[in-house]
């Protein structure tokens, strides 16, 4: 094999091990690009090389070299790990498998590599994100409290023009001031560890709709909810994924009060959380867009708010290991959906 590889210009050396003992000791002591394993040797096979190198937390692609191996096994092997096979009397494919197999493995390290880089720029935005809006409460915050004092004493006090610049400055110190505790709030979804817990969604909805008394008996809406599951989420977060979901329900409802249902139902091995409305529903090339942070599709003339209730759900959903998707219509309402893993049952008595 090694000859094989050589004389198609591979630079290649090895090391030989027989048992599984042996192959253990040299990749804890060596590095290695390969491994060239025999699909069957006396005291141990080829396939059992892949199960070792997981359990040592290595990423070193196996290829199976064999005298013999049927296409159904050969198919079961690199369905458990193995990287590909080669058949001992057609050596000439071997050096094609080996450049194959390290070409992809560069890859995954690559793919690791930024993946791992793509969420230390995360954290450090996030971390950004909060000092920067933690910082600028304060400042805003007398920025705020000073042109509404300027409002009210000199309001009339001055020319038109006067009064209309003041209140720019109040509305615009507000309109800061919000937008600043929006994007404290949703950095917030992030910097704790997710504590899971047993949690029962039927009086965590409750919660998320005390909440919404308020809004619930302004509006005249109607929030109806079958029996809902018990999961394993951190419970105040989830509180505020109903309340998002039902204030928004609220906020954009139609020209009749609002109507909405809350239910759930299990799909393999996670619950599917619906949501659904009566409002005035969303535009198909808008289904994305509505996740994302600051993203409006209505004015604030019509709508308050700085859009950041729905990508503070999709951060909270997608932490607890699930996705948030929208089917709508407009004027058709809304259903917006989102999955949890199923609980695990506990085994034993």
């Amino acid at each position: 094999m090694l000859r094989t590889l050589r004389q198609a210009g591979v630079e290649a050396t090895g090391d030989v091990a027989q048992t599984a003992e042996e192959f253990t000791a040299l990749v804890q002591k060596n590095s290695y690009d390969v491994i060239l394993a025999d699909y069957k040797l006396p005291n141990w096979n080829g396939m059992e090389s892949v199960e070792l190198l997981r359990r040592e937390g290595l990423d070193v692609p196996v290829i199976l070299v064999s005298g013999a191996l049927g296409e159904l096994t050969a198919v079961e092997c690199i369905k458990q790990g193995a990287a590909d096979y080669v058949l001992k009397d057609n050596l000439a494919w071997l050096p094609e498998s080996v450049r194959r197999a390290m070409r992809e493995r560069r890859l995954r390290e690559e793919h690791e590599q930024s993946q791992q880089e793509l969420a230390r720029s995360n954290r450090d935005l996030e971390q950004f994100a909060y000092v920067a809006s933690h910082d600028l409460q304060e400042p805003l915050r007398m920025v705020a409290i000073y042109t509404q004092l300027l409002a009210e004493r000199y309001q009339g006090r001055l020319d038109s023009d006067a009064d209309k610049y003041i209140h720019y400055a109040v509305d615009g110190a507000l309109r800061m001031q919000k937008l600043v505790q929006d994007l404290l709030a949703f950095s917030r979804v992030g910097r704790p560890e997710v504590a899971l817990q047993s949690a029962d969604c039927n009086a965590v909805l409750q919660a998320g709709l005390k909440n919404l008394e308020a809004a619930i008996q302004e509006s005249g809406a109607v929030v109806e909810h079958a029996q809902l599951p018990v999961v394993m989420a951190d419970s105040p977060q989830l509180v505020q994924v109903f309340q998002n979901l039902i204030s928004n329900a609220i906020k954009f409802r139609g020209s009749g009060p609002p109507s909405i249902r809350v239910s759930a139902e299990t799909k393999g091995k996670e619950w599917v959380f619906s949501v659904a409305d009566n409002g005035i529903g969303i535009a198909p090339e808008h289904v994305e867009s509505v996740f994302v942070i600051f993203r409006r599709l209505n004015t604030r003339a019509e709508y308050p708010g700085n859009g950041i209730g729905l990508s503070i759900c999709k951060k909270i959903i997608e932490r607890h290991g699930g996705r948030i998707w929208v089917e709508s219509e407009v004027g058709h309402g809304s259903t917006f959906r989102f999955t949890l893993p199923v609980k695990p049952t506990s085994s034993g008595g």
